[in-house]
This record gives C-alpha cells, sequence and structure tokens, in this order.
C-alpha cells in the first residue's frame, strides 16, 4: 500500500515532501527500491484490489440472483481495468509527450489536468471511498464479534446496559484505534498488510470448501438468476468496491520493470480476480440460497473453525484500519495543519468514522453505497474525463465517444445506485 505526493499549486512540478505519500513505501530504505518483475507485479496488483469486500458478495448474489451478479461482476471488472489502463495512458502523454515531470499518483494527475479543482475533487472522492472503507471494516468486526461470542454465551445479544452488543463492540474497539491511528510512521504498520493478505486469503479457501461441503450434503435451496433493476444497482455497487484499488495503478505501474508488459499483468490479475470472486460469491449464495448472511462467515455455524476464521478476519481488518486510514490523514492534515502530524484531527477523524458505523446495520448495503457513490466517479468517471481532456486532440470519434459515454453512464449510475443504496439502509434502520 502507498501515499500520494503532493503536487505544487503553483507551478506544473511535483513537489517532494518528506511526509509520506499515496506512492511512498510502507518500508523506508535508503537505496532506491528495485523494479517490480511481472510475478510482483501480478502480486502486488492482487493485494491492492482484493479486500473485506469479497465477503459480502454471496449476499449481494442473493440479492441480484446468481446470473445477474456473475454478469455485473465480470462487466465491472473490465471496465475497471479500461479505466486503470486510461490513467496510465494520460500519463505516459503528459510525461512523455508533454515534457512534464514524474507524475506519481492519481491526486497528482488530477492537478495537471485540471489543477487544483482536480485535485481537490480526487482529495474529497479519496477521503470518502477509504473512510468509507474502515466504517465497513467496524461494522463487519462488530457484527462478527457479537454472533461469534453472544450466540455461545448467556449475554442477551440484542442489548446490554442500554448498548446492543455492535455498539458495544464499537466503542470497546475505538480506544485501541485512537492509539493505533496516533503512530505518525507507517514502519510499524508496514508487516500488518502481509498479514491481512494472508488471512484474507486462508479465510476465503476456508470458507469456500465449507461451502462446498454445506452445498453436497443439504437439499439444494430455490436460486434465483436475476434481480431487478434496483437489485442490479446494488450489485454493481458491491462489485465496483471489491475491485476499487484505482488509486494504486499509476504507482504500481512506476514500479514495474517491463513498462510494456504492464497492461497485460493488470489484464491478467484482473481475470484471476473477477474468476476467484465469482466463484466465492456463487459458491456461498448456492450453498445457503435465501438463508444468505451479509457476511457470509456467519452463515458457517459455531464451531471452532468457523470461530477462527471469523475472529481472524476480525484481527486482519483490526490492524488494516490504521493503514487504509493513512490517505485521508495526508489529505487533511496537508489542508488543514500544513501538512504537520495532528493528533487531534486524526482522533476526530475516528470518531467520526466510528460513529458512522454505529448508524449503519448491515455490511452489504454499506459496501453497496460507498461503492455506488465515491467508487464510481473514483474509479470510472475521473479517469475517463481525464483521458478525455487530455487525448482530445488525437481522438477518434469512436474513443472519444466511449470516454463521454464512461462519464455520462458513470455519473447516472452513481446518482442512481447511491439513492437505491440510501434506501436501502433506511428501509433496513426502519
Amino acid at each position: 500500500m502507498t501515499f500520494s505526493k503532493e503536487a505544487s499549486s503553483s507551478s506544473h512540478q511535483i513537489n517532494v515532501p518528506t511526509l509520506p505519500r499515496e506512492d511512498t513505501p510502507l518500508l523506508k530504505s535508503n537505496n532506491k527500491p528495485p523494479l517490480s518483475s511481472k510475478p510482483k507485479t501480478f502480486a502486488n496488483v492482487f493485494i491492492a484490489i482484493v479486500g473485506a469486500g469479497v465477503l459480502g458478495l454471496p449476499y449481494t448474489f442473493k440479492r441480484t440472483g446468481w446470473l445477474l451478479g456473475l454478469l455485473t461482476l465480470f462487466a465491472v471488472a473490465f471496465l475497471t481495468y479500461h479505466c486503470m489502463m486510461l490513467l496510465v495512458h494520460t500519463r505516459k502523454k503528459l510525461e512523455y509527450h508533454l515534457g512534464l515531470a514524474k507524475i506519481a499518483s492519481f491526486g497528482d494527475l488530477g492537478f495537471i489536468v485540471c489543477g487544483p479543482v482536480g485535485r481537490f475533487s480526487v482529495d474529497v472522492m479519496i477521503i470518502l471511498s477509504q473512510a468509507g472503507f474502515c466504517v465497513s471494516y467496524l461494522i463487519f468486526i462488530a457484527n462478527t464479534l457479537s454472533y461469534v461470542f453472544n450466540c455461545s454465551t448467556k449475554w442477551p445479544s440484542e442489548t446490554f446496559l442500554g448498548l446492543s452488543s455492535k455498539a458495544i463492540y464499537i466503542w470497546g474497539c475505538f480506544p485501541f484505534q485512537l492509539g493505533l491511528n496516533s503512530i505518525p510512521t507507517l514502519t510499524h504498520l508496514a508487516p500488518l498488510s502481509i498479514f491481512a493478505d494472508v488471512v484474507d486469503l486462508g479465510a476465503m479457501g476456508v470458507v469456500m470448501v465449507e461451502d462446498v461441503m454445506i452445498f453436497l450434503q443439504r437439499e439444494r435451496p430455490v436460486l434465483q438468476a436475476f434481480g431487478g433493476f434496483s437489485m442490479f444497482l446494488y450489485g454493481l455497487g458491491v462489485a465496483v468496491y471489491a475491485f476499487e484499488g484505482i488509486g494504486m495503478v499509476l504507482p504500481l505501474e512506476s514500479e514495474t520493470k517491463d513498462k510494456q508488459d504492464f497492461g497485460k499483468i493488470l489484464g491478467l490479475s484482473m481475470g484471476f480476480i473477477s474468476l476467484m470472486y465469482g466463484g466465492f460469491g456463487a459458491l456461498g449464495y448456492f450453498a445457503f440460497g435465501e438463508e444468505t448472511r451479509d457476511i457470509i462467515t456467519t452463515n458457517l455455524g459455531q464451531g471452532w473453525l468457523s470461530n477462527l476464521v471469523q475472529l481472524g478476519l476480525c484481527v486482519n481488518l483490526f490492524f488494516t484500519f490504521p493503514l487504509m486510514m493513512n490517505p485521508v490523514y495526508e489529505v487533511v492534515e496537508r489542508r488543514f495543519c500544513g501538512s504537520r502530524y495532528c493528533i487531534w484531527v486524526r482522533w476526530v477523524v475516528v470518531l467520526g468514522v466510528s460513529l458512522v458505523a454505529l448508524l449503519v446495520p448491515n455490511f452489504a448495503d454499506f459496501l453497496s453505497l460507498v461503492g455506488s457513490s465515491v467508487c464510481i466517479v473514483l474509479g470510472f468517471v475521473l479517469p475517463a474525463l481525464f483521458h478525455l481532456m487530455v487525448h482530445k486532440e488525437e481522438l477518434v470519434w469512436s474513443g472519444m465517444a466511449l470516454d463521454v459515454a464512461i462519464v455520462v453512464l458513470g455519473l447516472f449510475l452513481a446518482v442512481s445506485g447511491t439513492w437505491s443504496s440510501l434506501l436501502e439502509i433506511f428501509a433496513a434502520t426502519a
């Protein structure tokens, strides 16, 4: 995971401040790091994209239908890949053909193309998306711990001392998150990202094996192939959330040794991830049918293996929280604190994220909201818009029409999907 460098507001040269930015490695070194080989680039793309969003896919397939869910997932994967390559082509045009300085991040690209408005737009989207990820982490942790412990004890699952078990777990995490998010450097947190990836892969493997065994042992559940249009928007939001990694594509391409092969490597990675996502979502829905829950691990029962997987995922997301929040701190501290470390700002942000997590009842519903709103704009609209603005003079009419179509379609889906997701959340809280 990497963090962004700030562009100078007075010229088109990119300043390189001392604080970690979007493209600064977690583990610092005095020597220039070697460029990544093809296998390492493949692994880096995988790590940058795969996250907790995959756990909401079986429930999403329940809502959309398994066939519509698969079609939506693969379409989002292809469009995400296309928009990632649009960013790469846009940077190459600016760097190599116009002779501009090194463009290290999405924010730098936005500044060069659209000035302060472009950087501001990217900054806002990064804040909302990264904070949204962390809200979903807290929801997952609280709901999972409530299921694991409250179902196996006499402690009531609804309330305790006037607080729901979800609220108790969120506030229980709060002081520890204040401490973790107060760490000014990412160096000490870097090994946790490796642990998070190992736990994610292990948990997905265990869940998929359990799904197959349950599907073979129990009576076949009733399955639907297609949901309505509102369910399509719901599934679209979750799929976009699951593939969110647009902010990492420029740093990853910069670190690739064989840059001419980056597009092929990225395409192979996206294809592998989409097949893995599709298998995970479909197997979970096929195993449990209408009983599929918003967090698929809670469908596995109270066995020791199931509990171990769920607790491992909770630990994983607990320590991933401060890593995911660092882009937010970089933007907020740069804009309001002169790029100086400010512990009070960080604590206020953590408090705000915790309060939002308390108000959202459903993990998958919130994934859909974040994906439908900020992730669509960040992942589709802005890359196509920047590509159109930079390449408009040499684009043929079909290329220009494609960029315009992505921008218009992205805005329409963002508005309609956000509205649909909000209705789902309000209905759940009513």
